[in-house]
């Protein structure tokens, strides 16, 4: 029996490479004949970098920047061993997971840091720059990435405005860089979901409310994204409403898409051409796969909606164990999830199988195979 170990890390709980070792292990002490090959993932998300660096052996880099309030931090990021590719995580300086619950607030927040990550790539070398952008507290429409890159947003009076979610609204000109910084610098988007820019569907109403943002809060981010798109079409031409990861991590895709003239691809899509994973999945009799919350935004761009389509094609089973599901066993049968399991429904509660994830992964091995 082949079995290949490909899950997304339970986003607060465990990361994807340690929660590889801990399943290989589980698998080994009860049936010791499988073939177990391990492959951890990130979607571009949290972990994007660890995965990165697991993979490609890349070198550690660190460079001071923001957190999502302008708060000065320092965050790492992957460099390769020759320093011409950069390989940046979004959530390092501008994720959700930086700030405390009652500082969540998408109207005030801003993607600038994550911009300071791109400028210290750029000044140490750095020609080809990678850039996951799942994870993140804002809903700018990349618009403070822009600002530290030496985009200035103007306001109908001509005044600098801050680069945050609650001023997408007031901007009437855009000043392009003074300098060629961006010049010659190759960008790829890894995105982890697919929404359009803005639309009931998109990146505001979907997203901002686990950011902190209240109803009010959530059409008037709407409206701003809609509002930049239009300048996007006043200044650079065309509008990225519908582009494929628009809308990911507040509009971040989209403004990569203008600003950078990124090239946006899904996240796990990367890493499956990158390691040649279809292959080693046409070869496996079962594909066991999870995520901390199995939900329908798991088919929108995740590790393990992805992952589905890839076992259905070459007929391999696919199974998943994750922290917690909000979806019935029968539509997930219908999607092609062959099994589930939940750390939740072992433990008792989320609360104690998010902060004991190992005290329930054996048991979750031996009940799904």
């Amino acid at each position: 029996m082949k079995i290949l170990l490909v899950p997304d890390k339970f986003k607060g709980s465990i990361d994807s490479i340690t929660l590889c070792k801990l399943m290989q292990q589980a698998i080994a002490a009860s049936y010791p004949d499988a073939e177990v090959e391990s492959f951890p993932m990130a979607d571009g998300g949290d972990g994007y970098s660890s995965i990165i660096k697991h993979y490609f052996g890349t070198k550690d880099a660190q460079a001071l920047t923001v957190d999502p309030l302008m708060r000065q931090i320092k965050a790492s990021y992957q460099i390769s061993q020759d320093g011409s590719a950069a390989y940046i995580e979004m959530a390092a300086a501008s994720g959700l997971a930086l700030l405390a619950d009652n500082e969540r607030n998408p109207m005030k927040t801003s993607s600038y840091g994550t911009g300071l990550m791109i400028l210290d790539a750029i000044k140490r070398g750095a020609k080809e720059i990678y850039l996951g952008i799942g994870g993140s507290a804002t809903n700018d429409g990349g618009i403070g990435m822009a600002d530290a890159l030496g985009y200035i947003f103007l306001d109908k009076n001509g005044d600098p405005l801050e680069p945050c979610g609650e001023n997408l609204s007031s901007i009437n000109e855009i000043v392009m860089p003074e300098t060629d910084l961006l010049e010659d610098i190759h960008f790829t988007v890894a995105y982890d979901v697919s929404n359009p820019f803005f639309g009931l569907d998109g990146a505001a109403h979907v997203y901002a409310p686990q950011k902190g943002a209240d109803a009010a809060q959530v059409d008037e981010l709407d409206e701003g994204l809609k509002h930049l798109d239009t300048v996007f079409m006043k200044y650079f031409g065309r509008s990225v409403e519908v582009a494929p990861g628009a809308g990911a991590a507040g509009g971040m895709g989209g403004g990569c898409d203008v600003f950078l003239g990124a090239r946006l691809v899904p996240g796990i899509d990367y890493l499956i051409e990158s390691i040649s994973l279809d292959d080693k999945i046409a070869a496996a009799d079962i594909l066991i796969t999870g995520e901390g919350r199995l939900d329908e935004q798991s088919f929108q761009g995740k590790v393990l909606g992805k992952l589905i389509g890839h076992a259905r094609t070459h007929g391999t089973k696919l199974y998943a164990i994750c922290g917690d599901s909000s979806m019935p066993i029968k539509d997930l049968n219908a999607m092609g999830v062959d099994r589930l399991v939940t750390l939740t429904a072992l433990a008792g509660s989320k609360e104690e199988a998010m902060a004991h994830p190992d005290k329930f992964l054996s048991a979750a091995i031996k009940k799904i195979l």
